[in-house]
């Protein structure tokens, strides 16, 4: 268990559209300098204009009753701006074709079942039009690789929607190993994060009466062996030294303390291990497999959201918990994996004699002897092109996926006892290679091969005898033959190489007039790799529109300095780079201003959103979804705490001054010429507050500034809780990308 990389996906605040890449090769020759990231340079300042809202009834504090999720008001202001958009959008005819392609395309039973494999069976979490919300279903490894696969439902969620009266959104399931038979199941309300934990015995196929189950609450919850578990949640009010009665959770929402709770016996009986602070950004409960079976309660106190301390509970014999003993590692590193007696460890930041974007091992009885690491050893370390893309354990061997700018591939490493050795693997390259499901007790992996042209394959690869063989493969949902891509690299403000991929009909002509739709998230890490999107190729590509893809700083595309290189106070240069990747478009003629449109979700609807208040001429149409606007309040909006670490502190007198200068809800300007933008949200979104797009769209409508909204009820952060609202928003962005960027509208 990557424990603490765990919570960085709990809170990450990303949907993220990928792309492939297809290098040019005149251009691709500037890549050599694509990552002197210039950290050090000055940010170029831009003209900065202090706006005042002091017009009676147009203040933030009159925009404070949005914050109110449901509150009255507030859903009435929605329901009028949904219906005035939704009227409009739904009324072009395009809608519903689109709409129909798009569900197709979601419910077809072609798409690829993606599984875990567990104890020799495949489970597989499927939906199409007759399981809206979802089944949880197992086959045989033989049957799943036949062309006509049998499949044994283990839980149906519309029938257990259905049979209890609620909305439950599947949010997946922890299961002990090695029989996988009692299973924590995880349940939203209408897609939230925060989840009830019920247990589950997979052959009775029943929730186990008086098992383990929990409240609603954002957490963890690992097991520690057939009777026990360790579990961080809302615990209530709670007493932590001087502090009497305080809330379990951190401010940021997630839970402050980690229990031991044993069958049997009541939640708030359990054993406290240890707690945080409230500033922390979460106490998280774990466990980490060692080779000889046992369970180690690992636990990771993330001080922030890059920085945290990773403590391990020894337990006796009789399986009484000893005093803890903090791992001597960075504060940004993610614990890993243990393989072979080696814990594995990803640096984010310089350690000893290695560099950051590393990732080493150590012995972890060399650690439990005494707490301390004596030696560590290189698995991998990335050139300055180069970063890693996730990795998994098998029972033989560690597969890690890697891309040299932004393309794929995939290598297997084995610890002889002394020295880790490793050689590439064969899969398809210019593309995306990801590792899939890994089991550190099976030697059967699964790795996914794509481009933005090539539809998904998934391959099985014996670890331990080396066979590969096709799984599954996606259909060409759109007709790529006579389409490109190409790889780009436009010149930021201080003269780094960001790269971007354009993908277009090979007979484009370059005169500026093509509809063009430029995706970007800028933020946490996150690498936009090579991807197969059906739903772009139909709804986009095939009518005429370019998409271009660009892999800003922030992102984890090159490395940890990568990402880096944009925190805090010098998050202008993601948008900087934004805004070259968008000049460098119109020089080349692939579109202008009137035909190009923004798109981003989550800190990518931030992106979009500082892109419609500082660089306005450049776009016609902008879709801001589940975005964050408002960076005065995020902080104390829901999970928005957690983030300080990303964007720095409002309350910090040099970052909050920063943060004013950048914060779209503050920067709207009565006088502005600003695109037609669409917000989208989700009602029941618990991570980013539905706020922040509500009192954007509040303050343009002040302004007289026109402006699309649509709020989902249900669907939580991904804005969509099932497959015909997905289709939905799709074809609805989709109308309103063409209205803008073809037709003028």
């Amino acid at each position: 268990m990557n424990l603490t990389s765990f919570y960085k996906t709990a809170l990450m605040i990303g949907t993220a559209a990928v792309v492939m890449a297809c290098s040019d090769k005149s251009e691709n020759q500037k890549s050599t300098d694509v990552v002197k990231v210039a950290t050090n340079q000055k940010i170029k300042t831009r003209p900065y204009k202090m706006i005042s809202y002091d017009t009676a009834g147009q203040t933030d504090a009159d925009h404070l009753y949005l914050e109110e999720v449901l509150g009255e008001p507030a859903l009435k202001q929605v329901k009028t701006w949904n219906a005035r958009s939704l009227d409009e959008l739904k009324a072009d005819p395009r809608y519903q074709t689109y709409y129909a392609n798009a569900l197709e395309i979601l419910q077809s039973k072609d798409k690829i079942p993606y599984v875990s494999y567990r104890n020799g069976e495949v489970h597989n979490f499927w939906q199409d039009e007759t399981h809206v919300r979802g089944v949880w279903r197992k086959s045989t490894l033989d049957s799943y690789l036949s062309e006509t696969t049998e499949w044994e439902t283990i839980l149906d969620f519309d029938k257990l929607s259905a049979d209890e009266g609620k909305n439950r959104v599947y949010k997946g399931n922890t299961c002990r190993a090695p029989d996988y038979e009692k299973c924590i199941v995880n349940l939203s309300d209408g897609g939230k994060d925060a989840v009830v934990r019920r247990e589950f015995n997979t052959k009775t196929k029943q929730f186990i009466e008086d098992g383990f189950v929990t409240t609603e609450s954002k957490g963890t919850i690992s097991w520690v062996d057939g009777d026990t578990v360790v579990v961080g949640i809302d615990f209530g009010l709670q007493d932590y030294d001087d502090e009497k009665g305080v809330s379990s959770l951190t401010d940021s929402g997630y839970p402050r303390e980690a229990r031991l709770w044993k069958r049997g016996t009541k939640i708030e009986d359990a054993q406290r291990l240890g707690f945080g602070q409230a500033s922390d950004v979460g106490y998280w409960a774990g466990t980490l497999d060692v080779a000889d079976g046992r369970r180690e309660i690992v636990v990771s106190r993330s001080l922030d959201f890059y920085n945290s301390e990773v403590y391990h509970f020894p337990r006796d014999e009789d399986g009484s918990i000893k005093a803890a003993r903090k791992f001597p590692i960075p504060t940004k590193s993610n614990l890993g994996s243990e393989f072979k007696g080696q814990i594995l460890l990803a640096l984010n930041e310089d350690w000893r004699r290695f560099k950051s974007g590393d990732l080493v091992s150590f012995d972890f009885e060399d650690f439990n002897s005494d707490g301390k690491i004596s030696k560590v050893n290189l698995i991998y370390s990335p050139d300055e092109k180069s970063s890693m893309n996730g990795y998994g354990a098998t029972k033989s061997k560690i597969l890690l996926a890697t891309s040299t700018d932004v393309k794929g591939s995939v290598h297997e490493f084995d610890w002889d006892g002394k020295n880790w050795t490793s050689q590439p693997l064969d899969f398809p390259a210019n593309g995306a290679v990801n590792v899939g499901a890994t089991n550190d007790k099976e030697d059967v992996a699964f790795i996914s091969s794509e481009s933005f042209l090539t539809p998904d394959t998934l391959w099985t690869y014996n670890t331990k005898s080396g066979e590969k063989a096709k799984a599954k493969s996606l259909p060409d949902w759109f007709d790529a033959s006579n389409m490109v891509s190409e790889q780009f690299f436009a010149t930021s403000t201080d003269g780094t190489q960001v790269p971007y991929f354009v993908v277009r009909a090979k007979n484009t002509k370059m005169d500026g007039t093509n509809p063009t739709l430029l995706y970007g998230y800028g933020g946490f890490e996150i690498s936009l790799n090579p991807s197969y999107s059906a739903t772009r190729g139909k709804l986009w590509l095939e009518n005429g529109g370019v998409y271009v893809l660009a892999n800003i700083r922030g992102g984890g595309e090159y490395g940890p300095n990568w990402h880096q290189a944009g925190l805090k106070t010098n998050r202008q240069r993601i948008y900087d780079d934004f805004i070259a990747v968008a000049e460098n478009l119109i020089e080349k003629k692939i579109t202008s201003p009137a035909h190009l449109g923004v798109e981003g979700g989550s800190n990518g609807g931030l992106l979009t959103g500082v892109m419609t208040t500082q660089r306005p001429d450049l776009f016609n149409a902008a879709i801001i979804a589940v975005p964050l606007l408002d960076m005065q309040r995020f902080h104390t909006l829901l999970a928005g705490a957690s983030w300080v670490g990303e964007y720095g502190s409002p309350e910090d007198p040099v970052e909050g001054k920063f943060l004013r200068q950048i914060s779209p809800y503050h920067n709207l300007d009565p006088q502005g010429d600003y695109p037609e933008v669409f917000l989208i949200t989700s009602t029941k979104d618990d991570r980013v507050h539905p706020a922040h797009a509500r009192k954007f769209a509040k303050r343009m409508e002040d302004q007289g500034h026109d402006f699309y909204y649509y709020e989902n009820i249900d669907g939580g952060h991904s804005a969509a809780a099932n497959l015909k609202e997905t289709a939905n928003r799709l074809a609805l962005q989709h109308v309103y990308l063409m209205r803008k960027l073809k037709d003028g509208k």
